[in-house]
């Protein structure tokens, strides 16, 4: 058994003078007039938001707040792992395996941990209380950058069911969006003999071609989606699935090509009025893109898409563990239930909310936790 290791989040300054002398000079693109966001992030914008990581941005104060909560490393399947760990003082409570997707991290959690361990002190129940486990993808910030291929999402599965076991917990909820939700979905094969439950805030199901003549118009609405999803906003994918290693150059080497290609998929994927502002503050935008910069993690990330769709995990398997599912209006693959059912045959939870995107604990964190602990409630 490997050692686990407590981590502190700890950048270098010469990193962080590294990434200002960068950012003030940032070679600039041109901009054709009046484009918005319709061509990608606006250039005004992106120049204020550099200008302001320059100038204004507390790292350290935001390291700070990262740091309060308790953070390990332990080495599984020869690679460094890196995840926070923050047990409930609550004896009623069950473990609970949290997984984030790209362009996201741990950062996305920040707002629910507490509340999720620690409920009384929120005013909720003890009863709800969880033991949060919130792990890095293999290759994003703080975990190591795998060295050769063969780490994706059904790999990392294998890897969070040798991780809850190292921590000594038996038996867990698992929960996740983006690739959280392709590796908690993988977990429900992988480790069922464990999980008391998976709960997916994207589950990942196919339509179903029995529905077609009588789609309802959440169904219709969502195939529209996934139709503009594949003209306008699959560009990302295509490339990491493809050809990660060229981007990695040039999203390593610029903090503002690096910042553009992440806050962008916030500004499409938010439920946020136009803006990603209106929902996340620039702060918490930074420090997400932060996670990526001071780790050089841009390519080894993006190996997550290369790895995974050419791999088994692109293959839809029966989940047969209790499953719950929340589906939020901005997301950007939005199952209905009788889609989700076809693949994972034990839906126990199904909740359809009217607020809120892809990142779900990060843009809503109330409505996430009030239906984790729904879906915890019917598998404790």
């Amino acid at each position: 058994m490997s050692d686990i290791t407590p981590f502190t989040i700890n950048i270098a300054d010469e990193v962080l003078d590294d990434l200002r002398a960068r950012l003030r000079n940032t070679r600039w693109p041109d901009e054709v007039q009046n484009a918005g966001w319709d061509l990608g992030m606006p250039l005004d914008y992106l120049k204020e938001v550099c200008a302001y990581w320059a100038d204004e941005y507390d790292w350290r104060a935001q390291e700070a707040h990262l740091n309060s909560f308790p953070q390990y490393r332990t080495e599984i399947d020869d690679l460094g792992v890196h995840f926070i760990h923050a047990p409930s003082p609550h004896p009623e409570a069950i473990p609970l395996l949290i997984t984030h997707g790209w362009p996201g991290s741990v950062v996305e959690f920040h707002k629910v941990i507490e509340p999720l361990r620690d409920p009384t002190s929120y005013g909720g129940d003890a009863a709800d209380a969880f033991h949060v486990v919130c792990p890095s993808l293999p290759g994003y910030a703080f975990s190591d950058r795998p060295p050769v291929l063969g780490y994706g999402a059904d790999r990392t599965a294998r890897m969070w069911k040798q991780l809850m076991e190292r921590l000594g917990y038996d038996r867990y909820i698992a929960q996740g969006g983006d690739w959280g939700a392709m590796v908690t979905t993988r977990l429900g094969e992988f480790d069922a003999e464990h999980l008391a439950g998976i709960h997916l805030n994207m589950p990942i199901a196919s339509p179903d071609p029995e529905t077609m003549d009588n789609l309802t118009e959440a169904e219709q609405a969502s195939l529209q989606s996934l139709a503009d999803y594949d003209r306008w906003d699959s560009g990302y994918s295509k490339q990491q699935s493809s050809r990660p290693q060229t981007l990695a150059y040039g999203l390593t080497d610029s903090p503002a090509g690096q910042a553009s290609w992440i806050i962008e998929k916030f500004w499409r994927w938010t439920d946020c009025n136009g803006h990603p502002e209106n929902v996340l503050t620039r702060d918490e935008l930074l420090n997400n893109v932060m996670l990526y910069w001071c780790t050089a993690t841009a390519g080894s990330s993006a190996r997550m898409y290369y790895e995974s769709f050419h791999a088994e995990s692109a293959t839809l398997t029966e989940v047969k563990v209790p499953m719950g599912g929340c589906i939020y209006p901005k997301e950007i693959i939005r199952v209905s239930r009788r889609w989700a059912e076809k693949r994972y045959t034990n839906v126990i939870h199904w909740t359809t909310q009217e607020i809120g995107g892809h990142f779900a604990a990060f843009e809503q964190p109330d409505l996430y936790m009030e239906d984790v602990r729904k879906f915890a409630r019917l598998v404790r």
